[in-house]
C-alpha cells in the first residue's frame, strides 16, 4: 500500500475551469462527487481531491511525484481554453450555446493504457455500471493508495492482469467483452499491440488503423482513445447522443449515418472537432 505525504496545489482565476463540466461530461470513469461537492478520483499513481472554493480550485491528494506537474499535465492546464471557445462560439449559434451550458469543460489528458481498457468494457454500457467494473477490477488487480482514510486502488497494468483469466473477467461483470478485455492484454504484453508506437503516432488515419485491430476497439472506442489519451482534438466520437444532436440541429432531425455525421463534422469543426463534440454531447444528454 502506498502511504505517501499530502500534497497541495491551489490555483486562482482558472477561467474554463468546472469540476461538473469536467467529471460528468462523459470522459472519465474514476472521478466520484463528494458530500461537500468536491470530487475525489485517482489517475495514475495519484489519488486527488479537487475543490472549487470561490475563485481558487484546490487540488488536495498523494502523488507519486509533484501534484503541481500532475494537474498541470492531467487536467491540461495550459491549454487556453478561452481561446478554443471564442473559436468554436463563432462556428454557428447553436455550438456557441452548448458552450455556455458547458463552459467548464476540460479535456482531460488520460493514461493510454486506462483509457483504452476502459473504453473497451464502455461497448453497449452505462456510465455508472463501466465505474463499477472498473472499480472492482482496480481493487482486485491494482494498488492499493491510502488517503483520508480510505483505500483507493490505481488501474491495472498490464503486467498486473497478465495471470488473469477470462474466467476471472466474467466475474467482475465484464460479460461479452471478458474475452476483448483478456486479448488486449496477452496482445499488448506480447508487444503486438504497441502502446509506445500509438502514443508517438501523428497520423490520425495511421493510429485510428492500428487502433481498429485491437480486440473491441470499434470507430467510437477508437476515437475517445485518441480524444481523451492523445489529444488528437480533431476526432469526432460517435454515439447515440451525437448522432441524435447532429441530425436534430443540422438535418431536419433526419438520421444521419456515422460517415456522414464524421464529413460534416471536419467540414463544420476543422481541427477542433472533438471538442465541438464534447460541448454538444454534454449539452444534449444533460438537457435531455
Amino acid at each position: 500500500m502506498v502511504k505517501n505525504m499530502e500534497q497541495k496545489y491551489i490555483i486562482e482565476n482558472q477561467e474554463s475551469f468546472n469540476s461538473v463540466h469536467i467529471f460528468e461530461c462523459g470522459q472519465c470513469f474514476r472521478w466520484n462527487r463528494q458530500e461537500d461537492n468536491s470530487y475525489t478520483g485517482i489517475f495514475k499513481n495519484n489519488v486527488i481531491n479537487v475543490k472549487e472554493e470561490e475563485n481558487k480550485i484546490v487540488f488536495t491528494g498523494i502523488c507519486k511525484n509533484d501534484i503541481k506537474e500532475e494537474c498541470i499535465r492531467y487536467f491540461d492546464l495550459k491549454e487556453n481554453y478561452e481561446n478554443i471557445k471564442n473559436k468554436l462560439s463563432k462556428i454557428d449559434e447553436y455550438l456557441a450555446n452548448s458552450i455556455k451550458y458547458g463552459e467548464g469543460i476540460r479535456i482531460l489528458h488520460q493514461d493510454l493504457w486506462e483509457t483504452l481498457i476502459s473504453f473497451i468494457i464502455s461497448a453497449n454500457n452505462n456510465i455508472p455500471r463501466i465505474k463499477t467494473i472498473i472499480e472492482r477490477m482496480s481493487k482486485n488487480y491494482g494498488q492499493a493508495i491510502e488517503f483520508r482514510g480510505k483505500q483507493y486502488y490505481t488501474f491495472p497494468t498490464p503486467e498486473e492482469l497478465s495471470k488473469v483469466t477470462v474466467e476471472n473477467y466474467r466475474k467482475l461483470g465484464l460479460g461479452f467483452r471478458d474475452v476483448r478485455v483478456y486479448e488486449t492484454v496477452q496482445k499488448t504484453l506480447s508487444k503486438e499491440i504497441d502502446l509506445d508506437k500509438l502514443r508517438i503516432e501523428t497520423n490520425i488515419d495511421l493510429l485510428r488503423e492500428e487502433l481498429l485491430k485491437i480486440p473491441g476497439v470499434g470507430p467510437k472506442v477508437a476515437d475517445c482513445i485518441m480524444l481523451f489519451a492523445l489529444k488528437k482534438y480533431q476526432v469526432f466520437p460517435i454515439d447515440v447522443w451525437v448522432k441524435r444532436v447532429i441530425s436534430e440541429l443540422y438535418f431536419e432531425n433526419q438520421e444521419q449515418k456515422p460517415k456522414i455525421i464524421q464529413k460534416f463534422a471536419k467540414e463544420h469543426y476543422g481541427e477542433l472537432a472533438g471538442l465541438a463534440q464534447q460541448y454538444l454531447f454534454y449539452w444534449r444528454r444533460d438537457t435531455a
